[in-house]
């Protein structure tokens, strides 16, 4: 097994399109290519793909291994970038030693897992007992594929999980969570054609993974946008026409925009908020998220070159429910709740507010996640968004809950990782729990028995647009797997 081939078998992935919920062309990909190389494979109700290598010769007694990464990924991209998630291929290049998607996701994650479980499994020289390859479907929405896992579809005791982000880190617990969505219904009222109609845009905020990113102080575009609408709603009346922001549950908002009318008269005072809010934004993440900006564009007048009108509101919001609607998002927490007193720099508790959508029906929906290492802290934090929400009018639904996975301190699969780690590369590896959901406390409630460690190479800006893998963790990656796979047996 080499390096290359983990990347070329990646590059392959990286053709096949697997949005979360959209799994089919992956599914028949794993399949196809598990046929080939005459492995046995299958596929569960739930798209879940398990193929199979038995023991290499003389290695019939060693302990069978899961390797398990998710067939998904979460499909982000720049605004304006013309990209089908559902069949066109991941456009990525090779610089400065990272392999970089730049204006979508990469898709590393799992991507990259997925490709060292089919090069171990497609490797002939490795030594090595049976090894059980899962691949598990929409983990990035719900953890879908290891919640419908049956209990007899896997029969090894020790499970690697490569959905891991740090290369030189050992993971042996992660957070539980649950999604928290509100939704607003909504009347419509005629524009008013005399109004002063602007669009409001935040764009250019990193973005990131809402368990891994959180605790980085990353702009939030939504939270800005309503910071915004919020304090222009202090100084003068408004229509709200058009709103907009964020994306998946489990990425911070990178992107919002707001279309308001207001009377010409106030235009001084919505101009010298807006204003301070780009200054204040600014100077705010001038450290953390030094690209996000916020422009103010005149709408519902006629464009100079084409003649054309540039977006004529016809109807707006109700009055009541815009307001109610900019005060939630306004008042709804963000960002970290509580920091773990018993590993230190761990966060403990947080929310992520994900997203705003206008849906058919006139109806809104807000998205959001929480995350924490203690169930009733997650709990918490699920009915503190929700108080907020219902406050203000909306219907809250709490859905795709998972638990967390709590460390196992005398676990085996651990001890010979950690020592495989330092017989390789000569120091110790970080031994961590991790904030971001993982799909092992689903698998633990399921398979009371295993024993399990997550690692993997080192990636950045995921679930965002600029998603990438080092190519040096890679190498690292690759050595420490095909290290513990020899050891184990």
């Amino acid at each position: 097994m080499t390096t290359e081939n983990i990347l070329s078998i990646f590059k392959e992935i990286m053709k096949v399109p697997r949005e979360s919920g959209h799994e089919e062309q992956i599914i028949a990909w794993l399949q196809k290519r598990a046929a080939a190389h005459n492995l046995e494979c299958k596929t569960d109700q739930a798209g879940n793909v398990l193929i199979i290598r038995e023991a290499s010769k003389g290695c019939e007694n060693s302990p069978t291994i899961i390797l398990q990464s998710h067939s998904d990924m979460v499909c982000e991209k720049n605004a304006g970038v013309e990209h089908d998630f559902s069949k066109d291929p991941i456009v990525a290049v090779e610089e400065d030693g990272w392999l970089i998607a730049k204006e979508t996701t990469l898709g590393a994650d799992c991507g990259i897992g997925m490709a060292a479980q089919l090069a171990v499994l497609e490797d002939d020289t490795l030594q090595h007992g049976r090894i059980e390859a899962l691949f598990t479907t929409s983990e990035e929405t719900g953890l879908t594929g290891a919640k419908s896992l049956e209990k007899d579809f896997i029969s090894g005791k020790i499970l690697i999980n490569l959905d891991s982000e740090d290369e030189g880190e050992l993971f042996i617990g992660c957070a539980g969570g649950v999604d928290t969505t509100a939704v607003f219904k909504y009347g419509t009222v005629e524009a008013t054609k005399e109004y002063v109609k602007v669009l409001f845009r935040v764009y250019g905020a990193e973005g990131g993974h809402s368990g891994d990113d959180i605790d980085k102080n990353r702009a939030n575009a939504v939270k800005i946008l309503a910071r915004l609408l919020y304090q222009i709603m202090d100084k003068c009346s408004i229509e709200l026409y058009e709103i907009d922001g964020g994306n998946k549950k489990n990425a911070i908002a990178r992107e919002a925009y707001a279309a308001i009318g207001f009377d010409r008269k106030d235009m001084g005072r919505v101009m010298k908020v807006y204003r301070e809010n780009v200054a204040a934004t600014k100077a705010e993440f001038a450290l953390s998220d030094k690209n996000v900006e916020i422009s103010a564009e005149r709408i519902g007048i006629e464009d100079v070159d084409s003649g054309k009108m540039l977006y004529e509101p016809v109807k707006a919001i109700d009055g009541n429910t815009a307001a109610l609607l900019v005060y939630a998002l306004n008042a709804a927490p963000h960002g970290v709740l509580t920091m773990s007193n018993q590993i230190k720099g761990l966060v403990e508790t947080s929310t992520n507010l994900a997203s705003v959508k206008m849906m058919p029906g006139k109806k809104i929906a807000v998205g959001t996640s929480q995350r924490s290492s203690l169930a009733s802290s997650c709990n918490y934090a699920a009915q503190q968004v929700e108080a907020c929400f219902a406050l203000a009018g909306a219907t809250v639904r709490h859905l795709n809950e998972y638990p967390g996975w709590q460390p196992k301190m005398d676990s085996h699969v651990v001890d010979v990782t950690r020592k495989a780690y330092k017989k390789l590369f000569g120091k110790e590896p970080v031994v961590r729990a991790i904030h971001a959901g993982l799909e092992c406390g689903l698998f633990l409630d399921k398979y009371p028995d295993l024993d399990m460690i997550s690692f993997g190479p080192t990636l950045r800006k995921v679930h965002a647009p600029g998603e990438r893998l080092e190519l040096a963790s890679l190498d690292k990656f690759r050595m420490l797997l095909e290290q513990v796979i020899t050891d184990l047996k």
